[in-house]
C-alpha cells in the first residue's frame, strides 16, 4: 500500500496525469471544433430549406399555427354540437291533411297540421271550415302522443310529420 502511495507522489505520477490532461483538453479542443462546424453546417442547412429564412423558426410558426387551428376546430366543434342539441328541441317535422269536414262544404278546406321537434314533441292543430264559420282547435304532442282525444285526421297528420311522408 506505501508503495502506491510513493508512485502517487513521485514525479512520473504527475507527469501521466500531465499528459493525460493534456490529451483531454486537446480532445475537449477538437469536440468543441466538430460541434461549431456541425452548428453551422446545420444553420446553413436550416437557411438553405427555408429559402434564404431560418427553417427552424418557419417550424416554429407553422407548428404554432396548427396549434391555433386545432384550438378553433375544438371551439366549432363545441359550437356544432351545441347547435345540434338546440336544433332537437326546435320545431322541424310537419305533417298537414286537408279534409272536407262537412258534407255540405264544397272542398277539403279544414285541415290538420302537426308540427314536432326531434323528440315528436308539439303541437297537432286542427282547422274547422264551415260555410258560416271556422275554428281552429290546439292539442299538445308528447312523444308523438296526446293525452287528448285524436281524431283520424290529426292521427294521420302526426303520423307524416313523425315519419317525413308528403
Amino acid at each position: 500500500m506505501e508503495s502506491l502511495f510513493g508512485f502517487v507522489k513521485s514525479e512520473l505520477f504527475l507527469f501521466i496525469l500531465f499528459i493525460a490532461v493534456v490529451i483531454l483538453l486537446v480532445l475537449y479542443i477538437i469536440s468543441v471544433a466538430n460541434l461549431r462546424k456541425l452548428r453551422n453546417s446545420y444553420l446553413k442547412f436550416m437557411n438553405k430549406l427555408g429559402n434564404g429564412n431560418n427553417f427552424e423558426e418557419m417550424m416554429r410558426a407553422y407548428i404554432n399555427n396548427v396549434q391555433q387551428v386545432e384550438k378553433k376546430n375544438e371551439e366549432i366543434m363545441e359550437y356544432c354540437n351545441n347547435l345540434n342539441n338546440t336544433l332537437k328541441n326546435c320545431s322541424q317535422k310537419i305533417g298537414i291533411v286537408r279534409y272536407n269536414a262537412f258534407k255540405d262544404t264544397g272542398s277539403d278546406l279544414s285541415f290538420s297540421l302537426a308540427i314536432l321537434d326531434a323528440h315528436n314533441n308539439g303541437v297537432v292543430l286542427n282547422g274547422i271550415y264551415a260555410r258560416d264559420s271556422s275554428n281552429i282547435y290546439a292539442k299538445p304532442v308528447e312523444n308523438g302522443e296526446s293525452k287528448y282525444v285524436l281524431s283520424n285526421e290529426e292521427k294521420e297528420a302526426i303520423y307524416k310529420a313523425m315519419n317525413n311522408v308528403k
